[in-house]
């Protein structure tokens, strides 16, 4: 059993760095004018993977976030996840082909039968993901209720072969009020994939409380806002979870 690995999250809008709260634009807190700076600064700290969402394209806003994207794929020495408006086999392969390793789809992954064959076609870069409030998926940037509760969809992703799940509780995320510990264990429980949790990591203790689950099979985290705020040592908090 691996310890679970922190993915550092570097969410964009028009270019900046940014971290929403509860996913609502209205809600944003801007980090930086350099998301290429940024990535390459949490690498430099430890970063294990980098986590990239494109707010923009998962929002539909029509802002191309696809330049600064591009430049911290080309840069990075560590794997890159991406995910943010990803919603054809086409936009998949574009950016396994611009060297990401594993492409993150969450709205289009509601498609069953679409993602059937995304899975054929991309096996372990593409990642499924879950992103909930209330027990009910939401698509469409987290916008939209699809009315599918969360274990349902998820026993159907997984009906369709995909080879790893990344669970959003909505609610949590960008909230800094600790994960839900109890919703994610209940996603664990249902399958036997590996899962990689965001949402409402506040501090170490949280990510220790869910380093528990990884003989679940919990595989990553994502953190975002108690990084950029310091509430979290990216290198110590690391080491402790490896300790």
């Amino acid at each position: 059993m691996n310890p679970p690995v922190i993915l550092v999250a570097v969410d964009m809008v028009a270019g900046e760095v940014v971290r929403l709260t509860k996913g609502d634009m209205g809600q944003k807190t801007i980090y930086g004018q350099d998301p290429v700076a940024a990535a390459l600064e949490w690498e430099a700290r430890g970063a294990r993977w980098l986590h990239l969402v494109d707010l923009d394209g998962a929002t539909g806003t029509g802002i191309d976030n696809s330049e600064p994207i591009g430049r911290i794929i080309e840069a990075a020495k560590v794997p890159v996840q991406i995910g943010g408006g990803i919603r054809s086999l086409e936009a998949i392969d574009r950016w396994v082909e611009l060297g990401v390793t594993r492409v993150c789809v969450g709205t289009k992954s509601m498609d069953f039968k679409w993602l059937a064959e995304a899975t054929t076609e991309f096996g372990d870069q593409l990642v499924a993901s879950l992103d909930t409030r209330a027990g009910t998926v939401r698509v469409g940037g987290w916008t939209e209720g699809s009315g599918m509760p969360t274990l349902e969809a998820l026993n159907r992703m997984v009906d369709a072969g995909v080879r790893r799940i990344m669970f959003t509780d909505i609610e949590r995320d960008g909230t800094l009020t600790g994960p839900n510990l109890p919703a994610i264990e209940e996603v664990l429980d249902a399958v036997s994939i590996p899962v990689i949790a965001a949402g409402g990591v506040t501090n170490t203790d949280d990510l220790v409380a869910l380093a528990t689950l990884a003989p679940k099979g919990l595989e990553g985290i994502v953190v975002g806002k108690a990084l950029y705020n310091g509430n979290i040592d990216l290198a110590e908090a690391q080491a402790k979870l490896d300790s």
